[in-house]
Formats: structure tokens, C-alpha cells, sequence
């Protein structure tokens, strides 16, 4: 009589390994498919410019500090669709967050 590799006896290792690997696998699949870390784990502004010109911007995001980060971040995403990281203490993007909050006090 001829025994099967993978019998389906759950005292049989070998099933049990492999159930545990395809466990395994699985779950680092999932885990892989997640938001990525890189973004929210460090500052994305690492150097800053002192101003762009305003035509050139098409939308700006001031990013408070926290966990991921310790200083206010201004990145504008520029028309060409490259995105720039503006210098918070500077001149413009002064004015930049000043009106994005007279604006959300205005709606």
C-alpha cells in the first residue's frame, strides 16, 4: 500500500509545515501591501527654498510637526507636477499659509 506524501492526519510534520509556511507567506504578503512607512516616519522636507514663483504653484500642504517629523513643512506641488519644499519662515510661505487659513476661516 502506497502512503501518500501529505496525508491529510493532522499528526503528519510535513502538512503542518507547510500549513505554517503558506501562514506565514500570507501574512507578509499582507503586511508588504500596506501603506508605505518611509513617508510617515521622517521629515520629507530636507532641504527647503526660500520661495517659487506663484504661477508655478498649482497646490501647497503645510504639514504640521509630530511623531514623524518635529518642524512645520510647506511642500508645494508645482504645476510641472514636481513637488518643492518651501522654507516655513520665509516671506512666502508665510503669506502661502495665511491665506489657506483666511480661507478656511472664510468656508
Amino acid at each position: 500500500m502506497a502512503r501518500t506524501a501529505l496525508s491529510a492526519d493532522p499528526s503528519n510534520p510535513r502538512l503542518l509545515r507547510a500549513a505554517l509556511l503558506l501562514l506565514l507567506l500570507v501574512a507578509a504578503g499582507r503586511r508588504a501591501a500596506g501603506a508605505p512607512l518611509a513617508n510617515e516616519l521622517r521629515c520629507q522636507c530636507l532641504q527647503t527654498l526660500q520661495g517659487i514663483h506663484l504661477k508655478n504653484i498649482q497646490s501647497v500642504e503645510v504639514k504640521r510637526p509630530g511623531p514623524h517629523c518635529d518642524q512645520t513643512e510647506v511642500i508645494a506641488t508645482l504645476k510641472n507636477g514636481q513637488k518643492a519644499c518651501l522654507n516655513p519662515a520665509s516671506p512666502m510661505a508665510k503669506k502661502i499659509i495665511e491665506k489657506i487659513l483666511n480661507s478656511d476661516k472664510s468656508n
